[in-house]
């Protein structure tokens, strides 16, 4: 453990929140976005020498003071901790996410994710996920389309478990192509439950953490993507273009360091080792 002071004051402040900070449903979305447009998703500490651990006081460290990102564990278990703090009742839940390389879905554990009941309403918050992510929690209690921006996503029910779907950058309402991103239970879960699949997720070849080292943020209008060696940007539909648009810029070994701290602030204290490999898909179908 460590003796890192977590401030909810100065957490607010790294995600660019102002304003009245209490327990409502304007509040959490805005939350929820402020954290996506300012905390990277990114599993560099995989690829520049080190091991993620499942520690508040560290994640806050690296997150906070340090300006980083993290993956699902990192990100949604110190947005837990300051909604939290805010007043908002919580419950952890375990996805598994339907690997868009594989088309395998992960083991159970595989994603760590957020359930908010606020008066009387559901809301599933998510602000550790990659490209297909939602910018604002997402209702529990319906299955009908919900749209955010030019993307639609539906939360489908079947028996206990739930299924997160998207139309990619699409929306041809509820008769579109509907494409599974992630599953999960409403069974509540413990921060110490995923310690095992965080290990796993920066030592196995069929995680796509350990095979690609890679960086991802929302913002406003699109989003910025490092992977291997490649940025990519995409520019979300306008009224004057009507469609995605989207860039890849490829790079060199010695460039990839500026361009993580200019295009993403961040900056490693161990040189990066790039990654890009194939993902084995896992030996159980799950």
């Amino acid at each position: 453990m460590t003796s890192v002071e977590m401030d909810l004051g100065k957490y607010l402040a790294r995600i660019g929140f102002t304003g009245p900070a209490e327990p409502s449903l304007e509040v959490l979305r805005r939350l929820h976005t402020c954290h996506l447009l300012s905390v990277p998703f990114e599993d560099l500490t995989v690829h520049s020498g080190g091991r993620v651990q499942l520690d508040l006081p560290l994640l806050y460290d690296k997150i906070v003071n340090h300006r980083r990102g993290g993956f699902c564990y990192e990100n949604n278990s110190l947005f837990r901790w300051m909604l939290t703090k805010l007043g908002f009742q919580v419950t952890i839940l375990s996805g598994q996410v339907k690997n868009r390389f594989t088309g395998c879905y992960g083991p159970p554990f595989d994603h760590f994710i957020l359930l908010v009941e606020l008066e009387g309403r559901r809301w599933l918050c998510d602000v550790g996920f990659g490209v297909p992510g939602f910018s604002v929690p997402l209702s529990l209690d319906t299955e009908d389309p919900q749209e955010q921006g030019h993307r639609v996503y539906r939360i489908r029910k079947d028996v206990e478990m739930h299924f997160v779907e998207w139309q990619e950058e699409e929306n041809k309402g509820v008769d579109g192509d509907w494409k599974e991103i992630y599953k999960f239970t409403l069974k509540p879960r413990s921060l110490e439950d995923f310690t095992e699949m965080c290990q796993y997720h920066q030592t196995s070849p069929s995680s796509i953490f350990f095979c690609k080292s890679l960086c991802t943020v929302l913002r406003p209008g699109g989003r910025l993507t490092y992977i291997g060696h490649r940025l990519i940007t995409i520019t979300f539909p306008t009224e004057e273009s009507g469609h995605v648009v989207k860039t890849i810029t490829e790079l060199k070994d010695e460039e990839i360091p500026g361009v993580l701290a200019e295009k993403f602030g961040i900056i490693l204290n161990s040189p990066l080792v790039v990654k890009d490999e194939e993902i084995t898909p896992p030996p159980i179908t799950y």
